[in-house]
C-alpha cells in the first residue's frame, strides 16, 4: 500500500500591515514614481476589520501593503484604486457587507459592516515625504479629505493643499470633509541586546514601533541591524545625546551593572514606560544599589518583571511576552 506523501509548501509573501509598513511604502511609490493609491478608511458602521484612519496602499501591478479586510474586500478595493492611481484622482468607494446575501457569496465571513473609503493617488501627494518624516519623528499626522477632491495634508510644521479631479461619493448621506488623525509611531529604546532580540525587534517593528537599541558589547553589536537605530554607547551617553529617546524603554541586558546604570540613567528622564527583564529577586538587588532618589522617581513607572504571564518557556516566550504588554500599553487597553 503506497504511503500518503507529505507536501511542503514554500512561504508566500503577503501584504504586512499597520500604518507604518503603509507610509513607509506609500514614499517608497512616490520616489518610484509608481502608479499607487492610498486607500484611506473615512468611516465605518457595523462590525468591520479596520476602523476609521486605517490605511492600505495597492500598486499598478497588484501588490498590496495593508489590509483593510481579512482579503475579502481587497480584490475590489485594488481594481477602483488602480482606475484612480493612472486617472490621478479622488475615488470615493463604499462596500457594504450588512446583507444576509453577501453571508452566502462570502463575502461578509466575521464582517457584517460597511466601510467607507477615499482612494488617493501617490503621485499627487508631493509633500507626503515630508508629512511621513515627521510623523516618525514622532508628530500626528492629520488628514483631511474633501468630496470635491480638496486634501489636505500635515504634520508638524509640514502641512499641504491641493485640489484633485474626484468622483463624488455614490452614497446619498455622504460628508462634505472628513478629518482624520493618525497617531505617531511608538518609540521604543532597548538598552542591551540577548536571545530575545531576534525576535522581539523585529516583532515591535512589525506592530508599527519605531526601535532604537544600545548596545556596545562586541558580541551583541551586530543585533543593532534588526533596530531602526543602534548606539553603541554606554547607557547614560546615548540617554544624554538621543533628542527623542521614545515612549517605552526596555532594560534587558542580562548583565547586572549595565542594568543599574541604565535605570539610574533613566530615571532622570521622562519616558513613562520602563520595563525591566529579569524576576522580581533581581530588581529588588538593582534597587538596593540605586540611590533612594532613583527609586522614588523609577517606582511608578516601572514594569518588572516586564511580560505578560502568557506561559511558555525561552527567549521566543519572553519576546512575545514583552510584545504583548506594550501592544497593551501603547493602545490603552486594560
Amino acid at each position: 500500500m503506497d504511503q500518503p506523501r507529505l507536501t511542503t509548501l514554500m512561504p508566500t509573501a503577503l501584504p504586512t500591515g499597520g500604518a507604518r509598513a503603509v507610509l513607509e511604502a506609500s514614499v517608497a511609490a512616490l520616489s518610484r514614481d509608481d502608479p499607487a493609491a492610498l486607500a484611506l478608511v473615512l468611516e465605518t458602521s457595523g462590525s468591520t476589520y479596520v476602523r476609521a484612519g486605517a490605511l492600505a496602499l495597492f500598486d499598478g501591478d497588484g501588490a498590496q501593503v495593508g489590509w483593510l479586510s481579512g482579503g475579502c474586500l481587497e480584490p475590489e478595493i485594488q481594481q477602483r484604486a488602480d482606475d484612480a492611481a493612472r486617472a490621478g484622482r479622488i475615488d470615493f468607494l463604499e462596500i457594504d457587507t450588512r446583507g444576509d446575501e453577501d453571508l452566502l457569496s462570502g463575502s461578509a465571513i466575521g464582517c457584517r459592516g460597511r466601510l467607507r473609503i477615499a482612494l488617493l493617488p501617490v503621485a499627487a501627494l508631493h509633500a507626503w515625504p515630508a508629512h511621513v518624516a515627521a510623523w516618525r519623528a514622532g508628530e500626528p499626522l492629520h488628514i483631511a479629505v474633501h468630496a470635491d477632491g480638496t486634501l489636505e495634508t500635515g504634520a508638524g510644521a509640514h502641512v499641504a493643499s491641493l485640489r484633485l479631479p474626484a468622483h463624488a461619493p455614490d452614497w446619498t448621506d455622504a460628508s462634505a470633509r472628513w478629518t482624520l488623525s493618525i497617531p505617531p509611531a511608538p518609540s521604543i529604546t532597548v538598552f542591551g541586546a540577548g536571545p530575545e532580540t531576534p525576535v522581539l525587534l523585529p516583532l515591535l517593528r512589525a506592530l508599527g514601533a519605531t526601535t532604537t537599541l544600545v548596545e556596545r558589547r562586541p558580541r551583541w553589536i551586530a543585533a543593532g541591524a534588526l533596530a531602526d537605530v543602534a548606539i553603541t554607547q554606554t547607557p547614560t551617553q546615548a540617554i544624554a545625546d538621543t533628542a527623542r529617546l521614545g515612549d517605552v524603554a526596555l532594560v534587558m541586558h542580562h548583565h547586572f551593572e549595565l542594568d543599574r546604570e541604565a535605570l539610574h540613567a533613566l530615571a532622570d528622564t521622562p519616558v513613562g514606560f520602563i520595563g525591566l527583564l529579569g524576576p522580581v529577586r533581581r530588581r529588588d538587588d538593582l534597587f538596593r544599589v540605586l540611590p533612594a532618589s532613583a527609586r522614588d522617581v523609577l517606582q511608578p513607572r516601572l514594569h518588572s518583571p516586564v511580560g505578560l504571564h502568557l506561559g511558555g518557556n525561552g527567549p521566543e516566550a519572553i519576546a512575545l511576552s514583552i510584545a504583548a504588554q506594550l501592544q497593551r500599553h501603547l493602545h490603552g487597553a486594560p
